[in-house]
């Protein structure tokens, strides 16, 4: 009841078919962290740079999306937020991580 079964042990493997059964089998790991990285940590790094490239391009003039769909027109730029003319004579302060597109010249009337 309380003696667990006994097994017999078999004879230790050779030093080197261990080392390399060992690497065998940390191989479909190792290949899964490589196509990971390849699907989605490098294309999420890239889109990354074109959105922080896009943000700091931005100039007085551009017309803009915002993260919340807001269209509009940048009228002042400072370090961390911009000022958005959405109307005639409205403005709206944002900040600039919260664009999502440059618009063409001329889309908004």
């Amino acid at each position: 009841m309380f003696i667990s079964s006994a097994f017999a042990q078999t004879a230790p493997a050779a030093a080197g078919g261990d080392m390399q059964s060992s690497l065998m089998s940390m191989l479909p790991l190792v290949l899964m962290f490589v196509v990971l990285y390849f699907v989605m940590i490098r294309p999420q790094m890239r889109k990354q740079k074109e959105i922080k490239a896009m943000i700091d391009a931005l100039a007085k003039g551009d017309e803009i999306v915002t993260v919340g769909g807001m269209l509009g027109k940048i009228t002042k730029l400072s370090d961390n937020a911009l000022s958005l003319e959405v109307a005639n004579g409205i403005e709206v302060q944002i900040q600039r991580n919260a664009v999502v597109q440059v618009l063409p010249k001329g889309t908004i009337k």
